[in-house]
């Protein structure tokens, strides 16, 4: 698979980009579109993961900046659970246990293809306080090494203003539930 996007490409989706990030604006206050467009402009791999995110339906946008690492924190911030990655299980290991009805994919061996890491529960949490996310859909989020070696995983969602965090066999899968990224840029 060819990790890289034309100039064209990069241009288009830079544009994408910057709409969002003018339109939601409280998302990520005090921030610069400038200084941002500038890191992605330098890390042409980066721009293909974001491009990966988009592509997937996840309408990524910058949710945050940290000062540790200079880097800005771009995540799916669709609506629902994004489209281009529903029904799927957990991981690879959960892949192979199935042995009929076998999803196409795994959360964790999409994300990787991708680029792009799975949001921890409190990644998640953060999220759910900049807008309303998963109030019909679910996501699977990073599972404690102590909760997956027993066969579980878990995911979350938003129903009755609460943020909800579940439990199911890492190789379940259901339509409405996928998986959101993080990209540090």
């Amino acid at each position: 698979m060819k990790k890289q996007l034309t100039a064209n490409e990069q241009e288009e989706l830079l544009s994408i980009l910057e709409k969002r990030f003018e339109k939601n604006k409280s998302r990520h206050e005090n921030l610069d579109w400038a200084k941002i467009e500038a890191k992605l402009k330098a890390s042409p791999l980066k721009l293909w993961s974001l491009d990966e995110m988009e592509r997937t339906e996840g309408e990524p946008d910058v949710m945050g900046y940290d000062k540790k690492t200079d880097e800005y924190l771009f995540v799916d911030c669709s609506a629902e659970s994004p489209k281009g990655r529903r029904s799927i299980c957990y991981d690879h290991e959960a892949l192979e246990k199935r042995k009929e009805h076998k999803p196409a994919d795994s959360a964790i061996n999409m994300a990787q293809e991708m680029g792009i890491e799975i949001l921890t529960e409190e990644q998640y949490k953060e999220l759910q306080k900049l807008g309303k996310f998963d109030a019909k859909t679910s996501s699977w989020i990073l599972t404690p090494p102590e909760i997956r070696k027993l066969g579980g995983a878990i995911f979350s969602d938003f129903r009755y203003n609460t943020v909800f965090v579940y439990h199911n066999g890492a190789d379940s899968y259901y339509a409405a539930r996928g998986f959101r990224g993080l990209l540090r840029v």
